[in-house]
């Protein structure tokens, strides 16, 4: 018998939070340390490799499973490219944190 999964609202916001915070950050940190012209030729690889990185922070700070926290993170971060293709970067980044925070309050628990 299936059994329909239910969204853990609180650890779902959380998550889309924590996620949020790094991600700011670390596009603070790269827009202020960085030419444009760095991402304009190495955006596609320090982009993906930047929403891990947040990702496995916010596996830390809320003490969630490491590797089922990155594979919810590519889930979302590629959903997300795919959004950010169609209707825009910055439209790409939210939809990715919050497909982010429904797969995380959706499949993950605190350890």
């Amino acid at each position: 018998m299936n059994r329909i999964q239910r969204i853990d609202r609180r650890l779902a916001l959380k998550a889309g939070a924590v996620q949020l915070v790094a991600v700011g950050v670390v596009f603070a940190v790269l827009a202020v340390s960085l030419p444009h012209s760095f991402f304009e030729d190495w955006g596609i690889v320090a982009g993906p490799g930047a929403w891990i990185a947040c990702a496995a922070v916010t596996a830390g700070v809320l003490h969630l499973p490491l590797a089922r926290t990155l594979v919810v993170a590519a889930g979302a971060g590629l959903l997300g490219a795919a959004a950010g293709l169609g209707i825009g970067h910055d439209a790409g980044i939210v939809v990715a944190i919050g497909l982010f925070a429904l797969l995380a309050g959706a499949t993950l628990r605190s350890r």
